[in-house]
């Protein structure tokens, strides 16, 4: 398939998945009644209308405030935050809500009063005429349309960078290296990232850093972002998500690179908030006279509306002051930018209006492995050469439509370029984070065994840990799991208990002072929300558990995507006679779950379902031989799962190890049979 092609194609799937998405949101909200969407912090209702004017952003805005919470009521969860799209709708004599066409945004929330940005007075005097008025969330199609405009701009690209790009990325041009580049020695690195470093400058056209977990992606990134400035004036960093864009902004910041933030600031991590466009913006000493200028030609206009004086100077002078206050903000807006060494955002924020017409030589994009490849294009479209760091055998980007995901829509753009150039590609091998037992398997099967652990790693003291790997085997404890919501979620409430039991055992013998001093921390990961949600109301029910709590992360795998724990233990919720899986077969999601372990992983599932699949039997295997395996008692012998026999079974946290069943570290994992399971990220 030519690029073009392939192009086009991504762009039906995108459709599709547009399409499914906001079929499920208005099918959702439908389903609604009033209360519930109030209940959930989907709207507001009733209004009271105040005031409109024009705010410091030149935005028409209509102040709205919800009846005031009672003493007591919590809060209930409101998502409306500044950007987010919004529509109007009154109560029609049937009771149904009718909504109203005028596209809105919020621009600001304090509590119980809102101010939404409209398109005009007239739009507020419509609003106005209107009683009992509510507010709610709009299907946000943003994303969705700087998508398709990025797509197009690339399919249609002609004699132009970008066309070249193209076909570099996705089609049989050559990615070039710069003839004249020298290899520079960084001693603070290990090889594999001065490898990947050094390939960065080498590169004309793309690069690619394969960072496995815990081998120091960030810091090869920042490094390579640093060099770079040596050799050029300004660089553009990007990533999927706002957390990640802050994580890459505070380690540039650490290096002392100045850095602009360009993106929405509610999203903005509070440290990074000192380098974003708006502060650095309302900071600049020409700020005071813009805002002078804008209030003048407000009340410039007012005067004309109201037809008094003279309407042609009036006239005259509105243009006048108009004209001014676009050189002023053109100016302040140039004077931020050119102050900045690093512009960073956001992949869709990379279309942002401040970005109009700014053009960088490079683009660095963080997690690009987590990106829809449409997103990335709406980076690529202001750069000549772009870098991607990721990992695809980590979580792939979300996508909803199940018809679109297995015709190839979560195919991101890294793995197309790393399949096409494999010569761009440094893979980082020297790893930071896992105890090497851990490591080994992970290594074995999703990186062509390549990875090695850093010295310091062997140096560590683990003998409060006890065994680094445990699968504790409930197929005879009773264990099973339930369908809720719409039949996809799945919740094993037996397992959840015995989970939460594990935890308490493992982290007693600590103490509740050490943990806290020594900065001793856990995890408890389930691939299913409901579970998730079933363990940390467990969790709030222990009163040892309680007195740890923020040592303690709950969450589902996707949320614990780059992070990492002294001990992680997993709850697989899978237990059913038919060994179906569901999500679980993702085996990427089981890659990032494991791999966020320091010292200890404890995997918690019924062997009967989950070995039915060749990696789960394979990991099983390499468990057990590691002496890592632990059987509880049949359920026959045990009649209250994870009651007080259960909790007897893993008292003593690490001494519970002794109980798994002897054995080595194995040197790499087996398949069903003894025979080898090959490495893949599917």
């Amino acid at each position: 398939m030519d690029s073009i092609a392939h192009l086009q194609r991504h762009r039906e799937l995108l459709l599709e998945e547009y399409r499914h998405e906001l079929a499920e949101n208005e099918a959702e909200m439908g389903r609604m009644s009033l209360d519930l969407r109030l209940s959930k912090g989907l709207c507001w209702y009733p209004l009271e209308l105040g005031r409109s004017f024009y705010n410091s952003l030149n935005q028409y805005v209509l102040a709205v405030s919800r009846p005031a919470r009672e003493d007591g009521e919590e809060e209930d969860g409101s998502r409306f935050e500044y950007g987010v799209p919004v529509k109007f709708f009154f109560i029609d004599k049937d009771g149904k809500s009718v909504f109203l066409s005028y596209p809105c945004t919020v621009s600001l929330v304090d509590g119980d009063t809102m101010l939404v940005a409209v398109p005009g007075e007239s739009a507020v005097s419509r609003l106005r005429a209107e009683t009992g008025l509510g507010v709610q969330l709009s299907f946000d199609e943003t994303t969705y349309r700087l998508m398709f405009a990025a797509l197009d701009r690339v399919i249609a690209a002609k004699n132009d960078r970008l066309a070249g790009l193209r076909e570099i990325l996705l089609g049989a041009a050559p990615a070039v290296k710069r003839g004249s580049a020298v290899r520079g020695s960084f001693s603070w690195l290990n090889p594999s990232q001065e490898d990947a470093v050094n390939s960065i400058l080498c590169s004309r056209d793309v690069a690619i850093v394969h960072g496995p977990p815990g081998t120091g992606k960030t810091t090869t990134l920042t490094e390579a972002v640093f060099e770079t400035l040596f050799r050029e004036n300004q660089v553009m960093v990007c990533a999927q998500s706002n957390a990640a864009v802050d994580w890459v902004c505070l380690k540039l910041i650490e290096r002392g690179i100045p850095v602009l933030r360009v993106g929405n600031p509610v999203r903005i991590d509070d440290k990074v908030m000192d380098c974003t466009f708006e502060k650095r913006f309302e900071d600049h000493p020409d700020y005071p006279l813009l805002w002078n200028v804008r209030r003048a030609a407000r009340e410039c206009s007012a005067a004309l509306r109201s037809k008094n004086g003279n309407r042609r100077a009036l006239s005259a002078r509105l243009r006048e002051l108009r004209k001014k206050a676009d050189e002023l903000e053109h100016s302040i807006t140039d004077n931020v930018f050119d102050s900045a060494r690093v512009i960073a955002c956001t992949l869709a924020g990379a279309a942002s209006k401040v970005l109009f017409n700014r053009h960088y030589s490079t683009l660095f994009i963080d997690e690009a492995a987590q990106a829809l490849e449409a997103a990335s294009w709406i980076a690529i479209n202001k750069a000549d050469r772009v870098v991607f760091a990721g990992d695809h055998c980590q979580l792939p980007p979300t996508v909803k439509c199940l018809r679109a995901l297995d015709a190839g829509l979560g195919r991101t753009l890294m793995e197309v370029v790393a399949e096409n150039k494999p010569e761009c590609v440094s893979l980082l091998t020297m790893q930071y984070r896992m105890n090497e037992t851990i490591m080994r398997f992970s290594s074995y099967f999703f990186y062509d065994n390549r990875l090695k652990a850093a010295p310091q790693i062997s140096a560590r003291d683990t003998s409060s840990f006890g065994l680094p790997m445990l699968w504790i085997d409930t197929c005879d404890c009773g264990f099973s799991e339930q369908h809720v919501s719409d039949g996809t979620g799945r919740v094993n409430r037996g397992e959840a208990r015995f989970a939460v039991s594990v935890l308490k055992n493992y982290a007693q013998p600590f103490g509740a002072e050490r943990i806290r001093s020594e900065h001793i921390d856990f995890g408890l990961i389930s691939p299913y929300k409901a579970q998730v949600s079933c363990l940390r109301g467990l969790v709030s029910r222990n009163r040892f558990l309680k007195s740890i709590r923020s040592s303690v992360s709950i969450n589902t795998v996707d949320g614990f995507q780059g992070q990492e724990r002294d001990v992680i233990i997993i709850s697989l919720v899978r237990s059913n006679r038919n060994s179906n899986i569901g999500f679980l077969h993702e085996l990427r999601r089981m890659n990032v779950a494991m791999t966020r372990a320091r010292y200890k992983l404890v995997i918690i599932g019924d062997s009967r379902t989950m070995c039915a699949h060749p990696f789960y039997k394979a990991l099983y295997n390499y468990i057990e031989k590691s002496g890592g395996l632990l059987v509880p008692a049949p359920v026959s012998d045990c009649p209250s799962p994870a009651g007080p026999a259960m909790d007897s079974f893993v008292s003593g946290g690490p001494a519970l190890d002794s109980l798994a069943s002897a054995g080595t570290a194995p040197d790499g994992p087996d398949g069903p049979n003894g025979q080898s399971v090959p490495g893949k990220c599917t």
